[in-house]
């Protein structure tokens, strides 16, 4: 049953805000969607999200009608901040503080905040992001506890209730394709497997059963190993 209530899609263009994006769809009387440009080198997952949002919008007539506008911040500041494997060159490795070398310190937080403060200007009253802590690469922003204590922030520091969901937040990614299934049928899994980019390289040369990228990183091995075992399922 759709609620009343308005929603922004935290969308990077890749598996699991793409999903987010069907569960809001499925779920709420109008959408919108946002996403961030930060240097990252896997930016080709922007290159995908005007695709994504063009053919989610013919798998179902109502879908078409709550999809509302895009839009695309800059935060070239997390750029200028380095440090990481997703920004630059650097190889992908665990770290002395057991965190990936992936990990961008603030990203989420800040993708978070940004979006409140769009989602206050544009009258929504929910976030939606992918973050999960269970198939995941320990990052701590990922965290439920951690997106709670922000919650209650940003309602503190705009003097507002603007609600953070994270549909994905409890299930692997073997369930996620499942979810993904049970939102949009084969149609929108087809669609994530063509259309979205997870991979933490930006390679989108070689093609999977479960989608493109290079096979080795982290992110593409989440997805291969959630595609297995939800087919094997």
């Amino acid at each position: 049953m759709t609620q009343t209530q308005k929603a922004m899609v935290l969308f990077s263009g890749g598996q699991d805000s793409a999903t987010c994006l069907a569960h809001a769809l499925a779920r709420y009387e109008r959408v919108e969607t946002v996403g961030f440009d930060y240097g990252q080198n896997h930016r080709v997952e922007l290159d995908c999200r005007e695709v994504i949002l063009q053919k989610i919008t013919e798998l179902a007539p109502d879908w078409a009608a709550r999809l509302g506008d895009d839009h695309m911040l800059d935060m070239p500041a997390l750029s200028e901040i380095g440090g990481t494997a997703l920004i630059g060159e650097g190889e992908i490795k665990m770290q002395a503080n057991n965190l990936p070398s992936t990990f961008v310190p603030g990203r989420n937080l800040l993708f978070l905040t940004y979006g409140a403060a769009l989602a206050y200007r544009r009258g929504l009253d929910v976030l939606v992001g992918g973050m999960c802590e269970t198939d995941y690469s320990g990052y701590p922003d990922c965290r439920r506890t951690t997106l709670d204590a922000l919650e209650s922030a940003l309602a503190l520091g705009m003097d507002t209730q603007i609600s953070i969901e994270t549909p994905l937040m409890n299930v692997d990614k073997a369930a996620t394709w499942k979810l993904a299934d049970e939102l949009g049928g084969a149609a929108l899994v087809a669609l994530i497997i063509e259309h979205t980019h997870t991979c933490y390289r930006g390679n989108r040369t070689l093609r999977h059963e479960w989608g493109y990228g290079c096979g080795d990183c982290p992110a593409c091995d989440l997805r291969r190993r959630g595609f297995d075992e939800w087919k094997a399922a």
